[in-house]
Order: C-alpha cells, then sequence, then structure tokens
C-alpha cells in the first residue's frame, strides 16, 4: 500500500519568528534554542540541531468540526526549516527514532483504530491501517508526549 507523509505548509508560521518574545507569549508561544534531541520540526520532519533557533506554538492539528476529536497540541517548527516534508513510500528519519502512537481516522473525522509503535515499525502499521476501507488518513504523534507529528495519506 503507497503512503503520503507531509509536514505543515511553513508559510503560517513564518510571520512568528519575526515577532518578539513578549507577542510570541501573548499568543501562548515561546521561542526556545534547541540543546539536544526532543525538537523535531513538523515542518521538515527533522530533528532541530543544538544551537538552532524553534518555535513552540499550540497548533490545531485536527480542526474538524464536526467530530469529537478536533484536537491541538504542541509542535516545534524551526526557522531553518525550508522543504516541507512531502514524500511517497518514505518515513522521515524523526519518526524512526520515536515511539509513535500512529491513528486512523474515516471520512467524519473520527478515531476507528490506533495503534503505539516504534518508528521502526511504521510502514507495517501504515499498512495495516491504510489497508482497511473506512480509514481515510492517519495521524501519527510522538507518544512520549503526545505531540501532533505529521498527516499520512494513501497515494
Amino acid at each position: 500500500m503507497d503512503f503520503r507523509i507531509t509536514g505543515l505548509s511553513r508559510e503560517p508560521f513564518l510571520p512568528l519568528f519575526e515577532l518578539s518574545d513578549a507577542e510570541l507569549a501573548a499568543r501562548g508561544a515561546q521561542r526556545r534554542i534547541a540543546d539536544g534531541p526532543g525538537f523535531p520540526c513538523r515542518v521538515s520532519l527533522a530533528d532541530a540541531a543544538a544551537g538552532e533557533r524553534v518555535l513552540l506554538l499550540s497548533y490545531e492539528h485536527q480542526p474538524a468540526t464536526n467530530s469529537p476529536y478536533r484536537a491541538h497540541g504542541p509542535i516545534f517548527v524551526r526557522e531553518a526549516a525550508t522543504q516541507r516534508f512531502d514524500r511517497v513510500n518514505e518515513v522521515p528519519p524523526s519518526l524512526r527514532t520515536h515511539l509513535l502512537s500512529l491513528r486512523a481516522y474515516d471520512r467524519n473525522d473520527c478515531i476507528v483504530d490506533a495503534e503505539v509503535g516504534e518508528g521502526t515499525e511504521a510502514e507495517a502499521l501504515i499498512a495495516r491501517f491504510l489497508g482497511r476501507g473506512e480509514v481515510a488518513y492517519l495521524h501519527a504523534h510522538y507518544a512520549r508526549f503526545g505531540c501532533y507529528a505529521c498527516r499520512i495519506d494513501r497515494v
């Protein structure tokens, strides 16, 4: 089963990098400097390097107004992220190295199945979920902190 993983578009985040720390705080966001692992960018789907500037902000990853699963949560966005991850049948390294929670949604934006597994098992879990006819798309989350990672669709 062919699948497509996409990061978030960087355009909505670009103006935020121009804001002062006080302006970010007023929006519930923070500027951080990566000091090691644990800063996976949701645009590039790459971990930030130590010393790299990132934003930490809340993002509505499940905007469906007709679903009880509407949700938002914290994400990191690297200032240096210039390319949105958008690839077919390729799991980015930032997903492979983390414990993941994959959530399968139907056409009504309701969860119909979910599983926690190592990122090295991602392809098998993706194939299992997308092989079910009622599954419309998947969301991957970093399981330990529960943060949204990316969207996965059938090709």
